[in-house]
């Protein structure tokens, strides 16, 4: 078995015809939503992936919210997340300065203009 055609159901339920669905990846999720998302038929990456049209259109709404973490079946917990968001903005926020700084000097260093 291949899995390509075999989809996912949470927790490893068996599936309707009594075979075990495969878990898919983050990555795996995250390429049928990059196609719809592309404008592909959802209808179309249901039948090709075997998946139901809901859950793709769930993946969708994980990912636009939170990207590939969205997709994980355990995503990180929300003390990372909260971590990694503060992180991305004291990067943001140490950039502004040095602009800001960069500024200031270069302001300060030109000769200044007579006032008329």
């Amino acid at each position: 078995m291949d899995g390509s055609k075999d989809g996912a159901l949470r927790g490893g339920e068996a599936s309707p015809a009594g075979r075990r669905e495969t878990r898919w990846s983050a990555r795996r999720k995250e390429e049928v939503v990059m196609r719809l998302l592309r404008g592909e038929s959802l209808d179309l990456l249901a039948r090709e992936t075997g998946q139901p049209a809901g859950r793709i259109s769930a993946w969708r709404e994980e990912f636009l919210a939170a990207g590939r973490d969205g997709l994980k079946a355990r995503p990180r917990p929300a003390e990372e997340r909260e971590l990694a968001d503060a992180q991305r903005k004291i990067g943001e926020l140490s950039m502004d300065l040095d602009i800001a700084r960069a500024l200031l000097e270069e302001t300060q260093h030109r000769p200044r203009r007579p006032r008329r």
